[in-house]
């Protein structure tokens, strides 16, 4: 597989010592409640892939808040997609 550009951006941002701001890199530690929610989640068997459109109930939502923002309607079924990322996003498009 190519080397895709954030890997490039990465190692040169590292080789330069500048800020990398091609990838999320947190330098903060996750919130105690939720490593407590997640652990809880997979402990009940939410550890599956989602769907290839993303997980049903978030899509759900996020059509909820564009219509409740926006005032526009789609479709959850064709029009709506969640991703783990951009890189994900941009090659699915």
């Amino acid at each position: 597989m190519k080397t895709t550009i954030f890997t490039t951006v990465g190692n040169l941002a590292r080789k330069h010592g500048a800020i990398d701001l091609s990838q999320g890199f947190p330098n903060f530690e996750a919130d105690t409640k939720l490593m407590q929610l997640v652990t809880k989640a997979m402990n009940e068997g939410h550890n599956q892939y989602a769907a290839m459109q993303g997980y049903f109930g978030l899509r759900e939502i996020v059509t909820e808040k564009i219509s409740t923002l926006h005032g526009k309607s789609y479709d959850v079924e064709k029009e709506i997609t969640v991703t783990v990322g951009a890189t994900q996003a941009i090659f699915t498009a």
